[in-house]
């Protein structure tokens, strides 16, 4: 296995031409590695103007081949003084040859050249990420390991080599920065448990990733800080209990306000406030006092059906007694003598008028119309033509219609 000073040298032999030219080169150049993703960066004076950099890679085992030399290009006629050499997915335990050189108006400086071998020179990331559970009154600490350029993991590129660890730094929080007493562990695996915690305390967890083979570390990560749990104390409990026993308190109570508002939206909505009058409720429910309706039935419809008959208003009726002979009993063969009588219903009291007063009037029971109760209520009562029956009882009654609408009444 070649050194680093014995490839320089072999460098120096191989190169074939020098280039002279008063173009300054580059310098301090050096590579930015982390993980599998490099860098070569280079200085140059600031103050020139137009210069581009151009920058080739090889295998190192390659420069003696007979076929000849064939550098491959990684960045050309670049403005920038740096090159990423990711891209060209540089193997991890190879030995390449870098070169980087200026190029102005068509001239070019010599080249600068450096070896790079990426297993020992290449630095060591942090693991991708961490995080932390409790687990009773202990922590559980998850770790990802360092990713490469195509985020697999980098143990598959130190797995023949050596191991992949992590070196756990841990310490209970406090504000005081000089009274903390930090703790650590070492573990190959991605779950460690940090055993020992007090309980319903603050611990503040930072990892480092490590490899020995070639002693490499890598940074610490952020500190990550999270409480341990345990027992619940007494007046926790109870604090917990009070809060759920409110919680549902007022769930319960919403939920009867929501109940009832929509109870009387859907009661107003069915049962109205409006009531109907006495007059026609009578005939709409079952029974006094009773909210069901009445139902209706075929046989029973004509029953509960009401009948509404409109009559016109009766004729005035003016009726004069006649003299007491004439009440007498008639003799055989000799009728009684009837007596017209028509006046209008403005009269006085001598004419022997009887009516009901002002815009009432007598009106005649349907058996005495002699018409069949055609034009007249059946089911009115008329109080004044039972007073009439009452006091003659043996005066035979006929009405008689004339032409002008007067009714007048024989005896």
């Amino acid at each position: 296995m070649f050194t680093c000073l014995s490839v320089s040298v072999l460098i120096l032999y191989l190169q074939t031409r020098t280039v002279f030219s008063e173009l300054a080169p580059p310098h301090n150049v050096s590579m930015v590695t982390m993980n599998t993703n490099y860098t070569l960066t280079w200085d140059y004076d600031r103050n020139a103007i137009g210069v581009t950099f151009s920058t080739e890679c090889i295998l190192r085992s390659k420069l003696g081949s007979k076929r000849g030399v064939k550098w491959q290009p990684a960045c050309e006629e670049s403005l920038r003084r740096s090159c990423d050499l990711t891209p060209l997915d540089l193997h991890y335990l190879g030995i390449y040859i870098l070169r980087v050189r200026a190029n102005t108006n068509g001239s070019q400086s010599e080249w600068v050249m450096r070896e790079f071998c990426p297993d020992t020179e290449g630095s060591l990331g942090p693991p991708s990420s961490v995080d932390l559970s409790p687990a009773g009154s202990d922590l559980d600490v998850f770790i990802s390991d360092p990713l490469t350029s195509r985020n697999t993991s980098m143990r598959e590129h130190l797995k023949d080599l050596g191991n992949l660890y992590y070196y756990i730094l841990y310490w209970e929080k406090s504000e005081d920065a000089t009274a903390v007493r930090h703790h650590s562990v070492s573990s190959s695996v991605n779950m460690v448990t940090l055993p020992g915690l007090k309980a319903w305390t603050w611990y503040c967890v930072s990892i480092q990733t490590r490899y020995d083979f070639y002693n490499k570390s890598s940074s610490f990560t952020a500190p990550l800080c999270m409480q341990t749990q345990g027992t619940l104390p007494w007046w926790q409990i109870f604090l917990f209990f009070l809060a759920s026993l409110l919680f549902f308190f007022v769930l319960v109570l919403l939920s009867l306000v929501i109940f009832f508002r929509c109870y009387r939206t859907i009661k107003n909505t069915l049962y109205p406030s409006i009531t109907l009058p006495p007059h026609l409720k009578q005939y709409l429910q079952d029974s006094p006092g009773s909210d069901v309706p009445r139902l209706l039935t075929p046989d029973s419809e004509s029953e509960h059906l009401c009948k509404v008959t409109i009559c016109p208003e009766p004729p005035v009726l003016e009726i004069h007694w006649p003299p007491a002979e004439a009440l007498e009993e008639p003799t055989p063969g000799h009728e009684p003598d009837i007596r017209h009588i028509r006046q209008d219903s403005g009269g006085s009291e001598d004419s022997g008028v009887y009516s009901s007063g002002g815009s009432s009037s007598l009106r005649p029971h349907p058996s005495l119309s002699g018409e069949g109760g055609g034009n007249f209520c059946q089911d009115t009562f008329d109080p004044q033509q039972v007073r009439m029956r009452d006091m003659t009882p043996r005066v035979k009654v006929q009405l008689v219609t004339s032409d002008s609408g007067v009714m007048d009444v024989r005896l």
